[in-house]
């Protein structure tokens, strides 16, 4: 009787909890600093017009150095396509080690480092809300936000497949029509 009881109390309190706010796709891709080794900084709007896919990632977490290796030959492949792969590290840690995790991993991409903070608001994700990393944002050449993929399992499971299939998705698409302002 005590475990059918708890569990009408938790679908009860499921039902009443209040909804996840999913991030609107597509829409306009806001500013996004990068912010670099050696004090420089970088727009995502320096690259307006490349097909680009952006990568939030964590320096400490394997997941996040396979997809930066996966990555690295994407932009290998793609870049005489006008896609550029960009890369943000935004773990606790990530000011002191992105340029040994660009090092190490041989990145042929630009990757620099930002906080928690301004990351959660480029993907429209609330702070309270919980999330994992690698993140893969994807960016069409007129600037709009075509798809995220906030560590997801499915996604990640064949990321290299999947992000090739993402990239040509966007590199066919037509004009822009009925997109979010």
């Amino acid at each position: 009787m005590g475990l059918t009881m708890a569990l009408v109390s938790g679908s009860l309190f499921a039902a009443d909890a209040p909804k996840k706010k999913e991030p609107v796709v597509p829409r306009k891709a806001p500013e996004f600093v990068f912010n670099m080794v050696g004090g420089q900084q970088q727009l995502l709007s320096m690259y307006k017009g490349k097909t680009i896919v952006l990568a939030f990632m964590f320096t400490t977490c394997p997941h996040c150095q396979k997809t930066a290796q996966v990555l690295t030959t994407v932009q290998t492949e793609y870049a005489s396509k006008g896609v550029q792969v960009l890369g943000a590290v935004f773990d606790q840690a990530a000011a002191s080690h992105v340029q040994e995790f660009d090092t190490k991993l041989h990145l042929n991409y630009p990757c620099g480092y930002s906080q928690q903070g301004p990351v959660l608001d480029f993907l429209q994700v609330p702070p309270t809300d919980p999330y994992f990393v690698p993140i893969l944002v994807f960016i069409d050449k007129r600037g709009m936000i075509r798809s995220q993929y906030i560590g997801d399992d499915s996604f990640l499971q064949k990321q290299e497949l999947n992000i090739r299939i993402e990239i040509d998705k966007m590199l066919g698409v037509g004009p822009a029509v009925g997109l979010a302002r």
